[in-house]
């Protein structure tokens, strides 16, 4: 069984989604039939796909702690998902890509719309626009969501900072990759920053953080959390950025070798920069970026990261990363399943195809 999956977790989540999403359906259609799609869109997005590893992360963390169950927080955790689905629509326009989980995504999903309904103007710039607002309305919604769940006035005013700092960092995470991008900066300390606060916080560390904080967790156990959430969410990036090179377009969603076209500076392209030779910093550099990049391009790039010694870095680094954040488990005494859980989940995120 998928650690996602213990509890019932990832099927009470995806209930709680769903009927939150349902009211918002009718809230939009009372304001205007035009908003349908808009509707309609977020819930194919959010309810299309998704690990469910952030809420996974932020229950066993509440269970660990001592937290009793109970659908109210496992609402309260759902809103974890909007945060994500925020960050990836916006994610996606950045970086102009086409696809996300195999389908449009959601700037090329309204453009397609304009076209096809002949309005006036520009599509992609309707695309756009209308991508905008809608990763808007999803972080709306993630606050929105957290505060009807149903938990008391106590438990929320421990988490709303935890949540907070957490859409905070992330914002500026996603910043600075954006920053990273037009300057160039190919250092590994750079790429590392970014990956630390566009991913790794808020994939692991602050929705532990959140849990935590729901369960009311002494300083020891908050320490811990933070100790096993830091390197275990970078390690899930870095595994991130090898599958946007290496990865199966079948199992990704997206085109193989996206992460190069999109010219990211991830730790991946970085340790490769610093360890090549002057032709294949060249070539990584000269190509890096490039939008019409195609596929012997893409093998041209990738045999010049493996040739390197950057895959296999990033690789070892991955099983450095993921056995400190296991290490950090030990320092605490923890509910038994909820230890199994965290770890089966430190396994699941960083050895993933998808």
């Amino acid at each position: 069984m998928s650690p996602v999956d213990r509890a019932g977790l990832r099927e009470r989540v995806d209930k709680a989604l769903t009927e939150f999403l349902a009211g918002q359906r009718i809230r939009l259609a009372a304001v205007d039939d035009a908003l349908g799609p808009v509707a309609e869109a977020i819930e194919a997005f959010v309810l299309g796909g998704g690990k469910r590893l952030r809420p996974a992360f932020a229950y066993w963390g509440f269970r660990g702690a001592g937290g009793v169950d109970g659908d109210q927080v496992l609402t309260a955790l759902a809103a974890l998902e909007f945060v994500q689905a925020s960050a990836l629509i916006h994610d996606d326009l950045m970086d102009r890509s086409d696809t996300r989980r195999g389908e449009p995504a959601i700037h090329r999903r309204f453009a397609t719309r304009h076209r096809e309904a002949g309005w006036g103007g520009d599509p992609d710039g309707f695309g756009d626009a209308a991508a905008i607002l809608l990763g808007d309305l999803c972080l709306v919604w993630s606050d929105e969501l957290l505060h009807s769940a149903g938990l008391d006035l106590w438990s929320l005013a421990r988490a709303r900072p935890v949540f907070d700092e957490m859409r905070t960092e992330v914002t500026v995470g996603q910043y600075l990759d954006v920053l990273t991008q037009v300057t160039g900066d190919t250092s590994v300390e750079r790429a590392s920053k970014v990956a630390r606060y566009k991913s790794a916080k808020y994939t692991v560390e602050r929705p532990m953080l959140l849990g935590a904080a729901l369960a009311d967790a002494p300083e020891d156990v908050r320490t811990a959390y933070s100790a096993y959430g830091l390197p275990l969410g970078e390690a899930f990036q870095l595994r991130d950025d090898v599958l946007g090179v290496f990865g199966d377009p079948a199992l990704t969603g997206k085109p193989a070798g996206d992460d190069l076209r999109e010219g990211k500076r991830t730790y991946l392209v970085a340790a490769a920069v610093e360890a090549t030779d002057d032709a294949g910093r060249e070539l990584l550099l000269g190509r890096l970026g490039d939008p019409e990049l195609d596929e012997q391009g893409v093998t041209r790039l990738r045999e010049v990261i493996s040739g390197s010694g950057a895959l296999a870095r990033t690789e070892q680094r991955i099983v450095t990363l993921t056995d400190t954040a296991l290490a950090a488990l030990t320092a605490i005494d923890l509910e038994t399943e909820a230890r199994q859980a965290l770890v089966d989940l430190a396994i699941a995120a960083t050895r993933r195809a998808d």
